[in-house]
């Protein structure tokens, strides 16, 4: 078999989406069963429950959700009263977005729930593993940094 034609199940990066996608869908059951909230609701709850407001940029950025995710996720949690949108008031551009009191009280009490299914999944490893997996993420993270695409890649092919 040539590099070609190996299995995809062999291809790192297909092996590690795979993995943050069962995780994900496992903690997915907690707040989307519980609370009827989706993963880019949820995204987005958690990053604006620590905050007092964040622009559309920043949440787009933070959460890793493009504009037009980020829009309809909170759009979604504005119709359930969890979250204010607001034009910037100094860049009529940009949305400024807000917990609410109500969004803030569903979010402390789903937060304690998927950490416990999060814990649950990560007690399911040895504490070496987990040690290992919280290297080789860092590690990761600090090699994806360090190792930037020059700006030709991140466009694709050119025709």
């Amino acid at each position: 078999m040539d590099k070609l034609t190996r299995p995809l199940e062999t291809f790192f990066p297909y092996r590690l989406a795979v993995a943050a996608e069962g995780f994900s869908r496992n903690l997915a059951n907690v707040y989307g069963r519980g609370y009827g909230l989706s993963r880019e609701e949820w995204r987005l709850l958690f990053l604006l429950a620590g905050e007092a407001e964040v622009t559309s940029r920043d949440l787009s950025r933070r959460s890793t959700l493009d504009r037009v995710q980020v829009s309809r996720a909170s759009q979604k949690l504005e119709d359930k009263g969890l979250i204010t949108r607001n034009i910037a008031p100094n860049d009529r551009r940009l949305k400024v977005y807000a917990c609410t009191e109500r969004g803030r009280a569903l979010f402390a009490d789903a937060l304690p729930q998927v950490e416990a299914r999060s814990s649950e999944i990560l007690r399911a490893m040895s504490p070496e593993d987990r040690a290992a997996l919280e290297r080789g993420l860092a590690a990761l993270s600090q090699a994806i940094a360090t190792c930037a695409a020059p700006p030709e890649f991140e466009r694709g092919p050119r025709s």
